[in-house]
């Protein structure tokens, strides 16, 4: 006879057992959860009832959840800007500035990775578009096979965890906390992991300096302003879409919707800037909208919202409304935006499959106690606080051998929160706790793409690289990037400030020492008048 307590373990052990198989996992979380539930119906410990709750939680909270329309926005930037040439601009130009010193094309690639990362959010355009433009200059001038292909599929994974990653929006969602508050977060140990990256190939110049030997001098194309023109042609267009989307955000005055929003058609009007058919007309109402919006930024600042600041803008969002035509104008940019139509598209559905089959599987798993028999099991790890965190990790990071970011976070996070609000709490504060744990988690679901022989970075590098590059050099490549990657969950575990430390710090109000005074209201006389006969 089966009980409830056995129905926990056995619904987990049905979930693992149904994804071996192979199916796709939004149709396995629904079907494992409605057979738990039905059988659990059978077995009296709810009733039919109880099932109601799942349609309820589908359209109370993923179809109208305003959150998630950010996805598609993110997405379809992503998608644009990584088949629109800034790419190759920007390596081009980094690893001509830094090519005469040792690992300067390794330093070109992380620090482009980064850029990409916080304008792009998707890890399989990054690596392949690295890949295909970088690898053969690296070979060229005699880097390490394994280096090359550690470096390229590591900077193409920054994109995980540099907002606006989708993964950190999937994130605040499943934890309920801020989007604003979780690239807060995320932006301390995103810069760390680049001064990492940075430092081993700075390490790896001074011990190995044959494997990341500088360019020779008679290889650069340019030099002086021209060089450092072309850099500042790829970075300037890029921090202006970064501030668009992250600034506005951060300093509220956008939603994460309406910052996609703004984001996708900066995208846009970046791919077609970018482009060679560009017309010269397009140039100078480009040049008309950036001063239009300088000034109107100027006075907004400054002064009151006055008819000069309505004009600047007006005139900034006529700029931006010809670029788009241009944009559609220009063949290649329409084939462009089409596929990202469609990327947007097939990666939005399957994201809201996943939450839908996740919402099937996670209200019978707590309509039979399964998140009492969860939080009975991690808090009674040793160790406490570390313990928890230790074996949290472990377990997603082999779990990440097998599943996608997504599945992970849809799957494990909305079960294990409330109980990491409950021991991290006392440690860095309750506001901060599930930021602290979210981040960490973000993290660890990096390495996921650079797991042999699963990692989904290796794939991709697989499928662009020369067939002199052994598979073996990408697997072993990659092996202490990875070593990288967990020494930074370890840095993230041990320092939580790296995470808390821009977040803002909340308010010790002592309620014994609160005094409501309520002024005294001197009233008039009431004059009622003589009274009637």
């Amino acid at each position: 006879m089966i009980t409830l307590e056995m129905m926990p373990p056995l619904m987990f052990g049905g979930l693992v057992l149904a994804m071996l198989i192979g199916f796709p996992v939004a149709f396995t979380l629904a079907a494992v959860g409605l057979s738990f539930g039905f059988l659990a119906i059978h077995l009296g410990f709810f009733d039919l009832n109880f099932l109601q709750a799942i349609p309820g939680r589908v359209f109370g909270s993923v179809l109208s959840n305003e959150l998630l329309l950010a996805i598609p926005f993110f997405t379809f930037m992503g998608a644009i800007l990584e088949r629109c040439g800034l790419a190759e601009d920007m390596l081009d130009s980094m690893g001509q500035l830094f090519g005469p010193i040792r690992g300067g094309l390794g330093y070109s690639v992380i620090i482009v990775g980064f850029i990409l990362g916080a304008i792009t959010g998707t890890v399989a355009a990054q690596v392949i578009a690295m890949a295909l433009i970088s690898m053969p200059v690296m070979i060229r001038y005699g880097y390490n096979m394994r280096y090359i292909t550690g470096v390229l599929a590591a900077s193409g994974t920054i994109t995980q965890l540099v907002p606006p990653s989708l993964v950190l929006i999937v994130l605040a969602d499943q934890l309920g906390k801020s989007v604003g508050d979780m690239y807060l977060g995320a932006w301390g140990p995103s810069i760390f992991q680049i001064i990492l990256f940075a430092g081993y190939t700075f390490l790896l110049g001074i011990f190995k300096p044959d494997h990341v030997p500088p360019v020779p001098k008679e290889a650069r194309t340019l030099t002086g302003w021209p060089l450092w023109r072309k850099c500042l042609l790829g970075i300037i267009p890029s921090a202006v879409l970064i501030f668009v989307v992250l600034g506005t955000m951060m300093m509220g005055l956008a939603t994460p919707t309406e910052a996609g929003a703004m984001g996708a058609v900066g995208a846009i009007v970046l791919a077609a800037i970018h482009h060679k058919d560009f017309s010269r007309a397009g140039s100078k109402i480009l040049i008309i909208g950036v001063i239009a919006a300088g000034i109107g930024t100027i006075v907004g600042i400054f002064f009151t919202e006055n008819i000069v600041f309505k004009v600047a803008f007006a005139l900034t969002y006529f700029a931006v409304a010809w670029i788009c035509i241009e944009a559609a104008r220009i063949p290649d940019l329409r084939a462009l935006i089409r596929q990202g139509y469609e990327t947007t598209m097939r990666i939005t559905t399957m994201v809201t499959f996943i939450l839908i089959g996740s919402t099937c599987f996670s209200v019978v798993f707590l309509g039979v106690s399964g998140g009492v028999w969860l939080e009975h099991m991690l808090t009674s790890l040793p160790g406490g606080v570390w313990g928890f965190l230790i074996f949290i990790n472990i377990f997603i990071f082999f779990l990440a051998f097998f599943l996608d970011f997504f599945e992970i976070a849809f799957i494990i996070l909305p079960m294990i929160a409330p109980i990491a609000q409950k021991i991290l709490g006392p440690v860095v504060g309750e506001g901060p706790a599930l930021i602290w744990f979210g981040v960490m988690l973000c993290v660890n679901m990096q390495t996921s793409f650079l797991h042999p022989p699963f990692g989904f970075a290796l794939f991709y590098l697989r499928g662009v690289a020369p067939r002199e590059v052994k598979s073996s050099d990408i697997y072993w490549g990659a092996m202490p990037w990875i070593g990288l990657q967990a020494l930074m969950v370890v840095l993230v575990i041990a320092f939580p400030i790296t995470v808390t430390g821009l977040l803002d710090k909340p308010e010790n109000i002592d309620l014994n020492k609160v005094k409501i005074e309520v002024p005294q209201i001197d009233l008039p006389p009431l004059d009622l008048g003589p009274p009637k006969q």
